[in-house]
């Protein structure tokens, strides 16, 4: 199914700026929903003939849906959606009408005009309709919370219809907020509340107040309330800010080892403020679980800070026992283990800084590049240069994968340029190039291409990888076909010298 967005570009004309406000309502619609007990249908209008678009749909958690059948995409139009042209036209809510049947289910039909404010703050044209559709196979007398639930539901249709509902999100605030179940206030113009359900009396009794809230001030309770005076002084102004028409940030509440998340919105209909509406979450058990994934986390990075500190430990005592051998072969071994084993710290050493078991490898990559060039036994620098990212990987294939690409750049600057002297000369690449080694790097459905290419001498006659006696291939293999679960292949490039090309699976078994 398409987006809302796919569909009103596809059908309507609507603006860039009127799609943006249909998304923040289907945003922060369900609370309207839940207070309604209603199904909520977003329709834009098509080729201005009658005809209307449902673009998105959301059902009540707190009521049986009207709707069984999803009808986002449905185009209907004559007298079908004539309350819809209604409230399109004349820009007013519409609630007259019979009840209407969907197939052996009676429903209540609504149209709440959308509206979008004018940069000089006042209300635009309309640009959509919130289509509310009641299911009255439950009719019953209301109750005090379901009457209180309905009135708020109704001063929000009129703001939506004013073009002030929903609020501006605050940057960096996610779509998490307490709902209607987990407890609503509503205040008055004075701030004091007129009624509590009890969801959010059992959210404020666990912070300390076992009152009644109905008739306090909820601004100066917050104040008495929070542990910490600057944060009680926050979470009080948020709740005026709120009785002033503004739409405050959400707070939390810490008290008595309790904390309560708090959304504070404005009640505006028709531009006249007549209180706020506050819902509570008690986030008690989120939070704590929260500080035991911190804790873990902390010793997870002090756990990859050790073993960083361990391998380099290890690199040094093979570097000093390099420096104390006589055979050079034995010199040789040492110094490639101190190679290995010093590009698996440069992971634990980026681990040891990420709050995740994930690294940006592009960081890692330029550096054991850059520690392969010390190693060339050129006179002439071997330039090394990366194409592509690598993006962010998890650490079981980071770590794997940076010995891979450590072998291949070795192999590539040792072996694909031959060393001074040898012909007399210092070394050039084929064709008279400066030596050059490019890594590339891109994905692919779920899979990552590596390629290491170098302008070098090729690979000598009758090469076969598979039956390679040098430890680095075998290493490589072994990494590839194991660890990683992907493939490599070692070929002559296209423009000669050597091509190492690499594809690793990014889903993991």
């Amino acid at each position: 199914m398409s987006t809302l967005r796919d569909l009103a570009e596809e059908h309507t004309e609507l603006r860039p700026a009127d799609i943006d406000h249909l998304h923040r309502i289907a945003g922060d619609w369900q609370l309207l929903s839940d207070l309604s007990f209603a199904d909520l249908l977003l329709w834009v209008p098509v080729d201005g003939d009658g005809t209307f678009l449902c673009v998105a749909q959301v059902r009540p958690t707190t009521a049986p849906t009207a709707y069984q059948d999803d009808q986002v995409g449905r185009i209907v139009g004559g007298p079908e959606v004539a309350h819809l042209e209604v409230a399109y036209r004349q820009g007013r809510i519409w609630r007259e009408g019979d009840p209407v049947w969907y197939g052996d289910v009676p429903a209540r039909h609504e149209a709440i005009p959308v509206r979008l404010r004018t940069a000089d703050g006042e209300a635009g044209e309309v640009v959509a309709v919130v289509g509310r559709d009641t299911n009255l196979s439950t009719a019953r007398t209301p109750s005090q919370l379901e009457l209180n639930y309905l009135t708020t539901a109704d001063d929000l249709a009129q703001m939506i219809a004013d073009g002030t509902f929903p609020p501006p999100r605050h940057p960096g605030e996610t779509t998490s907020a307490p709902r209607v179940g987990d407890g609503l206030v509503r205040l008055d113009a004075g701030g004091k509340v007129t009624y509590a359900s009890p969801n959010a009396q059992s959210a404020y009794r666990r912070l300390g107040y076992a009152s009644h809230l109905v008739g306090e001030d909820l601004a100066a309770l917050h104040r008495r309330l929070a542990g910490d005076p600057l944060e009680g002084t926050d979470a009080a102004n948020g709740i005026l800010a709120a009785l002033r028409g503004e739409a405050p940030p959400r707070r939390e509440i810490d008290a008595r080892g309790a904390t309560m998340l708090t959304r504070a919105l404005p009640l505006m209909p028709a531009g006249v403020p007549i209180g706020a509406l506050v819902l509570v979450r008690d986030i008690t058990e989120v939070r704590r679980r929260d500080r035991a994934l911190m804790t873990k986390d902390a010793t997870i990075r002090e756990i990859h800070h050790r073993v960083k500190n361990n391998l380099q430990t290890v690199a040094a005592l093979l570097r000093l026992q390099a420096r104390r051998v006589s055979m050079p072969e034995a010199r040789v071994a040492l110094e490639e283990s101190v190679r290995r084993v010093a590009s698996i710290a440069l992971v634990h050493e980026t681990l040891s800084m990420s709050s995740d078991e994930a690294v940006e490898f592009d960081g890692i990559v330029d550096r054991v590049a850059s520690a392969a060039t010390e190693v060339a036994a050129t006179e002439s620098t071997v330039g090394m240069r990366r194409k592509g990212s690598f993006g962010v990987l998890p650490a079981e294939i980071a770590t794997s994968l940076v010995m891979v690409l450590n072998e291949l750049l070795l192999n590539a600057v040792e072996h694909g340029f031959p060393p001074a002297g040898e012909d007399g000369a210092a070394p050039v690449a084929d064709g008279g190039a400066a030596p050059q080694v490019v890594v590339s790097a891109h994905r692919f459905r779920k899979q990552l291409h590596v390629s290491v290419t170098d302008n070098g001498r090729g690979l000598p006659a009758e090469f076969d990888a598979d039956r390679s006696g040098r430890l680095g291939l075998q290493i490589v293999r072994a990494l590839v076909t194991g660890e990683l679960r992907g493939t490599i292949e070692l070929r002559q490039g296209a423009a000669g010298g050597t091509e190492a090309v690499l594809v690793v699976p990014l889903a993991r078994a």
